[in-house]
């Protein structure tokens, strides 16, 4: 199954089982691409949010006109930070960013449940190996990747560029199929 991506620069359509990694500055814009990843061809969406909590999430969403209705949320702060929280059909958690191993299987959860043409996108690896520890999360995003091509569905996985050093940033991208490299101004450089 292919996909349509909706990115300047990458190519029109992505197979399913594809992971793409959008490196972006630290404060770089990156809602753009990711409301537009999930506006495109899809059925059924997992925004897995270790960097805002699930009502920003909704926010960001609502604000760029994405069909809320496709939408799932893995929440990992609002627990940790003892925010109040409402499970639903919708919104998830687990207990903090660090739970790898509660993330993985509620993404395999997601992608079990949904048939069709089925998004996830985790913002980002960046917070999670600064509370998980870098190889750890390393080791997890393979298995996302993993789930990805075992569910034939497609992934957007953020990066802060500027936090990591160039050997670490170098590895994250020998694991994905694609690149997108956003830059300060908002233009993307893409390797597929």
């Amino acid at each position: 199954m292919d996909y349509s991506l909706a990115v300047d620069g990458a190519p029109e359509t992505i197979p399913g089982g594809t992971g793409v990694l959008l490196l972006h500055p630290s404060t770089g814009e990156t809602d753009r691409i990711d409301t537009d990843f999930f506006k495109t061809d899809t059925d059924h969406f997992l925004v897995i949010s270790t960097r805002t909590t699930a009502r920003e999430v909704k926010q960001k969403l609502e604000y760029y006109d994405v069909d809320e209705t496709s939408a799932e949320i893995l929440d990992t702060l609002s627990v940790e930070r003892g925010y109040s929280r409402r499970s639903s059909d919708a919104v998830h958690y687990v207990s903090s960013p660090d739970d790898l191993d509660g993330i993985i299987e509620q993404t395999e959860r997601f992608l079990d449940s949904h048939d069709g043409k089925v998004r996830i996108s985790l913002d980002s690896i960046t917070e999670l190996a600064y509370y998980a520890g870098e190889e750890e999360t390393q080791a997890a995003v393979g298995e996302l990747l993993a789930l990805l091509a075992g569910h034939d569905a497609v992934g957007l996985f953020h990066l802060s560029k500027e936090v990591h050093p160039e050997d670490v940033l170098e590895s994250y991208r020998e694991q994905f199929d694609g690149v997108i490299d956003l830059d300060a101004d908002g233009e993307t450089d893409v390797e597929f």
